[in-house]
């Protein structure tokens, strides 16, 4: 089974209210591209991803004139993809939802939500994703009350030989500082909102706790924004999300390579899933942000990020190198994995 996770930047843009294409030469929100040379460029993604499982992150807005669900199976439709029939959790109302795509003839998949709601004061235990998680991270000696701006997905899945697992997708976010007015009011921000992500990480971590310790099969998957050595505020708090999410020290550790990788070595080559361009310096950043994270029973796999300039495979297709870097400022991360 190949098993992907992809972020694609302005997916909500390519659609009107009703889920149907938008095909035509108007911007798509992406630099310098229209939508009709990314709704192309998403085709032939897709199309050689061949994936049974994919993991939308930024898919398409869930709200009350447009739906998620009816724009991805119209997309998959349309280029007659495999993961044909979509699921989303909570909406949210950031026009970035988080969504699966699935190929019915080779899995059954629903929402499948754990925790308690919450009311406005939240819960000190692990509540449901879509409310309030409280917290202190002994930083100021204050509570903080936890919202995920966007709640991960989890789904139940159940593939045709009557296996099941669990799956969480997942879009951590640390806010850039915006409005501030000062390097020192920007620092402020930025780990007050670094504080926040930290936060959902323990959140998130204390859910995957629940499933390994009564032996769940359980895969992690999506954008986390963050990565051993990201940022300089990494040192103030001592640990990534990554590392959270992963278990650190725990006996109950998620495992993904490329996360491996980057924590064992913080200098030298790294692998990447990103490609950002920075006006100012007039570069490319690139950065590892999107992981399959798997329980110690799902660890047989074998990983890959789909870089246009990294992957021998893609290199081998220049179709395929141009089509990821007009869809999208992520690349996708597959596992294909024999499962029971």
């Amino acid at each position: 089974m190949r098993i992907a996770t992809y972020n694609v930047e302005w997916f909500n843009n390519l659609f009107d209210d009703h889920g149907n294409l938008l095909a035509d030469d108007r911007w798509s929100g992406r630099q310098d591209v229209t939508r009709i040379q990314q709704i192309e460029a998403l085709g032939i993604v897709f199309t050689a991803l061949d994936a049974d499982i994919v993991m939308v992150i930024e898919a398409p807005d869930q709200n009350g004139r447009r739906g998620t669900v009816s724009a991805l199976e119209n997309f998959a439709k349309t280029f007659d993809i495999r993961a044909r029939k979509a699921v989303i959790g909570f909406e949210n109302d950031t026009q970035q939802e988080i969504a699966l795509l699935y190929d019915p003839d080779k899995v059954s998949v629903w929402h499948d939500p754990l925790g308690d709601p919450t009311g406005k004061k939240g819960s000190v235990q692990c509540p449901r994703f879509d409310g309030v998680f409280r917290i202190d991270l002994d930083v100021d000696d204050t509570e903080d009350l936890v919202r995920f701006s966007k709640p991960p997905l989890e789904v139940e899945l159940k593939t045709d030989t009557g296996f099941n697992f669990r799956m969480i997708g997942v879009h951590l976010k640390s806010k850039a500082p915006h409005g501030a007015r000062s390097r020192q009011e920007a620092m402020k921000i930025s780990i007050a909102n670094r504080r926040k992500q930290l936060a959902q990480a323990i959140w998130l971590r204390r859910r995957i706790e629940e499933h390994l310790k009564v032996g769940e099969p359980l895969i992690v998957l999506g954008d986390l924004n963050d990565g051993p050595g990201l940022d300089e505020y990494e040192d103030l708090f001592g640990r990534s999300s990554v590392e959270i999410v992963m278990g650190e020290k725990s006996q109950m550790q998620l495992y993904d390579p490329h996360a491996q990788m980057a924590l064992h070595q913080r200098i030298g080559a790294q692998p990447s899933t990103a490609r950002f361009y920075i006006p100012a310096r007039k570069r490319f950043l690139q950065a590892l942000l999107d992981y399959i994270f798997v329980s110690d029973d799902l660890r047989g796999g074998e990983w890959r990020i789909w870089h246009p300039h990294d992957d021998a495979e893609c290199l081998a297709m220049p179709e395929l190198c141009e089509a990821l870097i007009t869809a999208s400022d992520h690349f996708p991360v597959t596992l294909d994995i024999d499962l029971p």
